[in-house]
């Protein structure tokens, strides 16, 4: 394919993103897909649309995102999406202003060399995009002076990156130090949580032995003691209840509906058993229910107490102190730390033990690494064989498809690069899986472990992964003849995978953020339930309720593509203006999600 047809598959991208934007204005000004598009501000009591207007014009929303302030986007979804956001304009500033040096400097000098003439043709994308590989250092020859300007403009792209995220850091550390200090007060500022109690003396119950405890250490200050019990059979009694006052408001509303009081069997899953009145039989469930919840209930207060507590204290300085001091001589006793929100905390989770916290971490460790390893298989074979050039060896019926142009065109532009994100898209909730199984406490700090291993995993399998994969599949031979030409092979393998992971980006941020923007899949799923399964407001509520930003997979993704055009900036400065393009349409997609539609982190 010829850099014309590259450009006509990136036209087709940017047309699909365009049609995208206009299908999301024109969706999301009908009155009843506001709870799709403007859930956040609904819960708030605002207007969905600002000013009340319904009748807007398609663009508006890049105003409002523009026009959007850092406290907006505090008020609306909390510190952390700020966070996120400084995160994203760092970024951008770094690839503005080195592609503002690398574009008209580097640019110049790899066209005007004549490398890939005189190596034998030997492009950066194995014989694709002709013109595209002029503009990169492959086309520099050999103990070229000209290198030096590459080798400077690493220096450059470097310290711009240095000097941004320190200003990106002193940033995030005044949010987050206002945050701390502002008047709105919240209860886990109050509150430490501690594990590994020890074993209680004779005589004397848990609770007692926490509030002595602390006590003794905060006189002044010390509040009350809340200890973790074993909730499994009172979680298991309140589910069942919860299930059956959701079942009487849902017959409720269909004998309000139809005049006819709903009936319903008591056997197995309903379909046998004896046929009673639903709403005398719900409610004679719930009554029962409650009394078996509230006797539960004060036997596990009683006898359930475990090996940990959350401890309350008077003011916010004592739990900060607190959090941050040592309370014991050993380490695996009396271990303090700083409370997480009640909604993030994992309560299976505060019972284990130090010890085995650490047995569990570096077993999941090693799972994920094994992981890593092993997805490194089917990651490189995916890279290998969606190639046009491979689909036809592996599968000679479909040569009459990918050979048509129009089919053509698209498939050697996008099929590796969707099919590896199709890949990557099963993983992120077996990381969650297995960062909660490490015994950390708070749902938040999990998800931030998920992310840390996702970002691992897409550096070594999809950048590392895509690059080692796709050399040995194709050079195997070379390398069967020549076992000491790998480590050559391998350092020339960046460039040849330069138009790869430009494409990689280019989909990631037309169709990916169009797809975002548009919420076509929410709102299909909110219009079925709510025809086909939803009969009560609460289960309307449920089928529109925003949920959160999706951080174990969204921050490693742009980790990843930072990673991959930092590293071709200076190889290929013409991957600059497509990751440019990916953080400013992503900063100004989100703006908009996270002040309509993300909920409060």
């Amino acid at each position: 394919m010829e850099f014309s047809s590259f450009l006509t598959s990136l036209g087709t991208s940017f047309i699909l993103f365009i049609l995208l934007m206009l299908l999301f204005a024109w969706l999301s000004a009908k009155p009843g897909n506001a709870v799709v598009y403007y859930p956040n501000r609904i819960l708030k009591g605002l207007e969905p649309c600002e000013g009340g207007s319904r009748t807007r014009n398609p663009f508006s929303w890049i105003r409002e995102a523009l026009s959007s302030t850092e406290q907006d986007v505090i008020n609306m979804s909390g510190v952390d999406t700020a966070v996120y956001f400084v995160f994203l304009s760092t970024v951008l500033g770094v690839l503005v202003l080195s592609g503002i040096v690398l574009l008209p400097v580097l640019l110049p000098i790899a066209a005007t060399d004549d490398g890939l003439r005189k190596n034998g043709n030997t492009t950066t994308s194995k014989g694709t995009f002709n013109d595209l590989d002029k503009l990169s250092m492959a086309n520099i020859e050999e103990k070229s002076p000209k290198l030096w300007a590459f080798l400077i403009a690493v220096y450059w792209v470097s310290v711009v990156t240095y000097v941004l995220s320190w200003k990106a850091y002193k940033h995030v550390s005044a949010l987050r130090a206002n945050a701390l200090m502002s008047s709105e007060v919240r209860p886990e500022q109050f509150a430490v949580l501690v594990q590994d109690l020890p074993d209680v003396a004779p005589g004397r119950t848990r609770k007692d032995q926490v509030d002595s405890y602390f006590k003794s250490i905060y006189p002044d200050t010390f509040y009350r003691s809340l200890v973790v019990t074993n909730n499994k059979k009172v979680d298991k009694i309140w589910g069942e209840l919860e299930g059956y006052r959701k079942k009487l408001a849902r017959a409720e509303a269909i004998y309000e509906g139809s005049s006819t009081r709903p009936t319903n069997k008591t056997g197995f899953l309903g379909l046998c058993g004896k046929q009673v009145d639903s709403i005398e039989y719900y409610n004679e469930k719930i009554k029962e229910l409650t009394q078996k919840l509230e006797a539960e209930q004060k036997v596990t207060l009683r006898e359930k107490q475990l090996g940990s507590a959350l401890v309350f204290f008077t003011d916010r300085v004592t739990a900060a102190l607190a959090a941050q001091s040592l309370h014991a001589q050993m380490v695996d006793k009396w271990t303090v730390k700083e409370a997480p929100e009640p909604r993030q905390l994992i309560w299976s989770n505060l019972t284990i033990k130090f010890f085995e916290r650490i047995v569990r971490q570096y077993i999941v460790y090693v799972v994920v690494f094994l992981t890593i390893v092993f997805y490194i298989i089917p990651i490189g074979f995916i890279s290998a064989i969606t190639t046009l050039e491979n689909l036809r060896k592996l599968f000679p019926f479909l040569k009459p498809i990918v050979d048509r142009v129009e089919i053509k065109t698209v498939l050697e532009a996008y099929l590796p690069q969707l099919a590896l994100i199709i890949f990557l898209a099963l993983l992120p909730m077996f990381l969650l899986f297995l960062s909660k199984m490490e015994g950390i406490p708070s749902g938040s700090h999990v998800i931030r472990a998920a992310s840390g291993k996702y970002f691992y995993f897409s550096v070594l399998n999809v950048f590392i992964g895509v690059t080692i994969g796709g050399t040995l599949f194709r050079t195997m031979k070379s390398i069967e003849k020549d076992p000491n030409s790998l480590v050559p092979l391998l350092a020339k393998s960046l460039p040849v995978n330069a138009t790869f992971f430009l494409t990689f980006v280019a989909l990631k941020f037309f169709v990916g953020y169009g797809l975002e923007l548009s919420r076509i899949v929410p709102l299909i799923i909110y219009h079925l339930k709510r025809k086909y399964l939803c009969k009560t407001e609460a289960e309307i509520r449920e089928a529109w309720f925003p949920g959160d930003i999706s951080y174990a997979t969204r921050v490693p993704n742009d980790m990843l593509v930072i990673t991959i055009v930092l590293c071709y900036s200076v190889i290929a400065p013409v991957i600059i203006p497509f990751g440019v393009l990916y953080f400013a349409l992503g900063w100004l997609v989100l703006r908009n999600q996270v002040t309509h539609h993300f909920l409060t982190l």
